[in-house]
């Protein structure tokens, strides 16, 4: 296959997935206004666990958003009992962001309804399912997922 190939090929590849996450987005609307939450809120609440605090500035960071906007997502978790900040073990000045365990219930029932295929996926037959499967494993992401039965 020629590198012109390969690249036409990654493209398509991608467009089927893309035009997929698109298709499927009014159900992840759905699952965000059942439980309240923005997709900021979602998106936050996916960088935090409950043990490993992160800084204000990591989120922002992460977020790519300036510090008033990572400040306004992390205090509106805390009106809704999802996070807390945490006094840093070492610089007092700085603030660590953990999931209450409201939090780390919510994070893990949120995940739990995004993760969960949309139709088309369930219409493929298991060959075509295994073979997508085998295809897309090596792009998973390492990162742990605290609702105990996803690692995306």
């Amino acid at each position: 296959m020629t590198s012109d190939d390969h690249t036409a090929l990654a493209t398509e590849t991608w467009r089927v997935l893309f035009d997929l996450l698109v298709r499927s987005r009014p159900e992840r609307d759905a699952v965000l206004a059942h439980l309240g939450l923005t997709p900021n809120e979602y998106k936050a609440l996916h960088s935090l666990d409950a043990e490993a605090g992160r800084t204000m500035k990591e989120l922002a960071a992460e977020w790519q958003c300036d510090a008033s906007t990572a400040t306004w997502t992390v205090d509106r978790l805390q009106r809704l009992d999802l996070a807390e900040r945490r006094v840093h073990p070492t610089d007092r000045r700085a603030r660590l962001v953990v999931l209450t365990p409201h939090g780390v219930t919510m994070r893990a029932n949120l995940l739990r309804a995004l993760y969960a295929p949309p139709a088309e996926l369930l219409e493929l037959d298991d060959a075509q399912l295994r073979a997508l499967s085998e295809a897309v494993s090596p792009l998973r992401h390492d990162r742990h997922v605290d609702s105990g039965t996803v690692n995306p």
